[in-house]
């Protein structure tokens, strides 16, 4: 008797979650993200499918773009939305996605989205980036708690081809960015989400960090805040339950201050960008809903690892970026005054 072999959560990285006619409520986005080598200038695209909790006949495939533009403060934003039946189809065995024409597959993407001064298309490459990153403990992407799930594909994924942003051309060839995905049944009541591919001071170092809260019943949960660092050859993760929990972490608009400690060593960060480095985009929830989503992709950020042997400090180092980490918050609040542009 020949016995399949089981896939694992990496295995089964980029294999779409989705169920067509499923009626509980579902998301699932596929994200890739870049950034110029030295310019504040970065690209965000996000495949998505949204299905609303009881209708599965109105669900819909979006793709949405983001140019970020630190430079004149003028960040292009792109959407559109067509129906998913006939239209779209998320493979469940590969990295195989297609909505309305626009295409992702391992390695390459294509797309259009918006019109006038916001309207990007784009036929881009990717290569690289290493073993698919984990934020959550493995056990819980099988879990039904947490309801959001997310990982990284590929970190350290460097891509060429162009963007056409309002009809000129952005050439991104060298930009280093990743390839995400996430999926679940309900939006994460409360976070900040942040990424660095490849700081100004350690170029081959990964970040992926979040401070969480959920809602459950009237009741909050305490923050909780993953951490997984990529450098010098080694993970770092600190992102089991007890210590997420147990990390310290804080964030306003727009700055967002997070520590993690073991007893061998101690990650200790921030992330900040200003209010005119963001757009607001609107997400809908499967249970009902809007959350609003506070993205860019421009920020800074600094990072201070801090090894310790019996109790004492024995190796320091600081790892730091002026415009590369990624930022996002996701809330229901209306008063941060950030202008919902889709």
């Amino acid at each position: 008797m020949v016995v399949a072999k089981v896939k694992t959560i990496r295995e089964r990285a980029n294999h779409a979650r989705y169920r067509p006619g499923q009626r509980g409520g579902f998301y699932e986005s596929f994200f890739q993200r870049a950034n110029h080598p030295t310019r504040p200038l970065a690209f965000w695209i996000r495949y998505t499918l949204f299905s609303p909790a009881g209708r599965p006949e109105a669900a819909e495939g979006e793709l949405w773009a983001v140019y970020f533009d630190g430079e004149s403060g003028r960040h292009a934003v792109a959407k559109r939305e067509v129906p998913f039946a006939g239209r779209c189809s998320f493979a469940r065995d590969s990295l195989s996605v297609a909505i309305d024409g626009a295409r992702l597959s391992l390695g390459r993407l294509t797309g259009a989205a918006g019109e006038g001064e916001d309207a990007i298309t784009w036929d881009l490459a990717y290569e690289g980036g290493g073993e698919p990153l984990l934020l959550l403990p493995e056990a819980l992407y099988g879990a039904p708690l947490p309801k959001a799930k997310a990982l990284v594909g590929a970190p350290m994924a460097v891509y060429s081809g162009l963007l056409r942003v309002a009809g000129r051309a952005v050439d991104v060839s060298g930009w280093v960015g990743s390839q995400n995905h996430n999926w679940g049944t309900k939006h994460t009541d409360l976070y900040a989400w942040g990424q660095v591919a490849g700081f100004d001071s350690h170029p081959d170092s990964f970040l992926e960090v979040a401070t969480a809260r959920l809602k459950v019943g009237p009741f909050w949960t305490p923050n909780m805040t993953p951490l997984v660092l990529r450098h010098g050859g080694e993970e770092i993760a600190l992102s089991s339950l007890v210590q997420s929990v147990r990390a310290d972490a804080s964030f306003d608009y727009f700055t967002w201050r997070f520590r993690t400690e073991t007893d061998r060593l101690s990650v200790e960060g921030e992330i900040s960008a200003s209010a005119g480095d963001f757009v607001g985009l609107a997400y809908r929830n499967p249970p009902g809903g809007v959350k609003h989503c506070l993205n860019t992709k421009i920020g800074a950020c600094t990072v201070t690892l801090r090894r310790k042997s019996l109790g004492r400090e024995v190796g320091i180092e600081t790892l730091t970026t002026a415009r590369r980490a990624a930022f996002e918050i996701l809330t229901d609040d209306r008063g941060h005054g950030v202008t919902i542009r889709a």
